[in-house]
């Protein structure tokens, strides 16, 4: 998988560059690319989520202690990462899988740890050198 810019418009954002690679993951039938790719999508994600507030809303409706009404009452904003912020989530990810390939290894996997070795290369194709 490589990052290709979009035809006429400005070069895509990391998660778009994910995504669309996932498709093609997905289309091609490459379960470790799809794994892979889902995984780094999930992380970044799971960064941009908010901390649920520690002391609990007032209730405003009746029917239910603790219920908020009306569309959206129980979403909250996100936060918004930049791309250097998802790179270095990607990052953490390659060096999370090389280190267990390491493991993997000293083990006798080494089936195991050539995927995990391959799948750091896929996410390391997404990383400015």
């Amino acid at each position: 998988m490589s990052i290709q810019p979009v035809p006429g418009g400005r070069p895509p954002g990391l998660r778009d560059a994910l995504r669309r690679d996932l498709a093609s993951a997905m289309k091609a039938r490459e379960a470790d690319a799809v794994a892979t790719l889902r995984t780094a999508i999930a992380a970044i994600d799971n960064a941009e989520a908010v901390p649920a507030p520690a002391t609990s809303q007032a209730t405003t409706s009746t029917h239910f202690a603790g219920a908020r009404a009306g569309v959206g009452a129980g979403e909250a904003a996100r936060r918004s990462l930049d791309d250097g912020q998802q790179r270095a989530i990607l990052r953490e990810q390659v060096t999370g899988y090389i280190t267990e390939a390491g493991r993997y290894e000293t083990l006798g996997q080494q089936a195991a740890a050539a995927r995990l070795r391959a799948q750091a290369r896929l996410l390391s194709a997404y990383l400015p050198e």
